[in-house]
C-alpha cells in the first residue's frame, strides 16, 4: 500500500552553483569544484515562515538541510558512483536520482538574518527547495569510526574524501576553455 506525503518548500539556496557539475559531490568535498574553495550560500525562507520558526538556530555551528534534488529526472535500481567501481544499489550511494528525490546535508551555519540564513559549505544548486531544517548536535549525529561499506573500499585505494575531477573542461566566465 502505497502512501502519498505531501511536502512544501520552507525556503529556497541562493548558491553560486548553477549546474550540477560546478558544484561539490558533497558539502565538504571542494577538490574538482571551478574554485576550489568552500563557498557561502544564503537560504531565503519563504514569506509565510514565521521567523520564530527559526529564531533559535543562532548559536549552532551545523545545521542538517532536507531538500529536494529538484532537477532530477527519473531512477534507476542501480547507479554508477562518481568516484568508480562497479554499479551500486541506488539506495547504498548519495545519487540525487532516487525514488524519493530527497537530500540531505550537513552545512555550516554562518549567520542568522531576519528571512534568512547564511551558510558555508553547500553542495547544493542554486533554487534548491529546502523542505526542512534540522540542528546539527554533535552527541547524537556523529559516529566516530563507523564503517561506510563499498566506501571505505574506495578511500583505502584512493584517499579518504577524494572527489572525481570535473567530467568535462570548465569555461571561465564570459571566456573560452584554456
Amino acid at each position: 500500500m502505497s502512501e502519498v506525503f505531501a511536502c512544501r518548500p520552507i525556503a529556497y539556496l541562493r548558491s553560486p552553483y548553477a549546474q550540477r557539475i560546478d558544484a561539490p559531490h558533497q558539502s565538504t568535498v571542494v577538490q574538482g569544484t571551478q574554485s576550489g574553495e568552500v563557498v557561502e550560500a544564503r537560504l531565503e525562507f519563504v514569506d509565510d515562515l514565521a521567523p520564530e520558526a527559526y529564531a533559535d538556530l543562532a548559536g549552532f555551528e551545523r545545521i542538517w538541510l532536507i531538500f529536494a534534488f529538484h532537477r532530477s529526472q527519473g531512477w534507476k535500481a542501480q547507479v554508477k558512483p562518481p568516484r568508480g567501481g562497479p554499479k551500486r544499489g541506488v539506495l547504498a550511494t548519495r545519487s540525487p536520482h532516487r525514488p524519493n528525490p530527497l537530500g540531505l546535508s550537513a552545512v555550516e551555519l554562518v549567520a542568522v538574518e531576519p528571512g534568512a540564513l547564511i551558510l558555508r559549505g553547500v553542495d547544493l544548486l542554486d533554487g534548491t527547495p529546502v523542505l526542512d531544517i534540522k540542528p546539527y548536535v554533535p552527541y547524537a549525529d556523529a559516529f566516530a569510526g563507523s564503517r561506510a561499506g563499498w566506501i571505505d573500499e574506495i578511500d583505502a585505494a584512493q584517499g579518504r574524501q577524494s572527489a572525481p575531477g570535473p567530467k568535462r573542461p570548465r569555461k571561465p566566465p564570459g571566456g573560452r576553455a584554456g
